[in-house]
């Protein structure tokens, strides 16, 4: 699995965002048949996940 860097929070948050949309895509896709590559929705989850997570570790550490 990748490391990901260190990244300002406005930008994790707008990856997010980004990657939501992405996942829509693919749901709507998958439903219509048109989505060959089902994997890359269990990716698009646990990338979302892991910025989510490293958000919440951010803002821990600033707190601490």
């Amino acid at each position: 699995m990748n490391k990901i860097q260190p990244k300002d929070t406005k930008k994790i948050i707008t990856e997010i965002d980004e990657l939501k949309r992405k996942l829509l895509n693919y749901r709507f896709q998958k439903s219509s048949g048109q989505l060959e590559k089902t994997g890359e929705i269990k990716k698009t989850r646990r990338k979302i996940a892991s910025l989510k997570f490293n958000l919440y570790k951010m803002s821990k550490e600033k707190n601490a």
